[in-house]
């Protein structure tokens, strides 16, 4: 399995597991208390990984940081579903951008 299947892939199990019991799903879980509790994990993640980010860089040890942004991103994708949309909304927004300056875009969007 590539890279983009395994996001696509977890972007279907979260879809799935929307609709599950809130008991049984921790996906289910956190859209049972809707999307403030989605954006506080989301908060708390985007936190602990620039926290993972200071300590990797005077510790030298990088793996706290991968794990903290693939929790980041799991929480994110999580989002992205209460509001129906998946990586694939995120991925053609890349790729739209892709072959913009980062200061052409910014200024763009003002």
């Amino acid at each position: 399995m590539n890279n983009q299947q395994l996001l696509q892939q977890l972007c279907a199990v979260i879809a799935q597991r929307q609709q599950a019991d809130p008991n049984d799903s921790y996906v289910a879980s956190l859209h049972a208390k809707g999307l403030n509790k989605i954006l506080e994990k989301v908060g708390e993640e985007a936190i602990e990984t620039v926290l993972a980010a200071r300590d990797s860089q005077q510790s030298g040890d990088t793996q706290p940081l991968v794990g903290e942004v693939a929790d980041l991103w799991f929480h994110s994708l999580v989002m992205l579903a209460y509001f129906d949309l998946d990586a694939d909304a995120i991925l053609a927004e890349l790729a739209r951008r892709f072959d913009l300056s980062g200061l052409v875009e910014k200024a763009n969007r003002r």
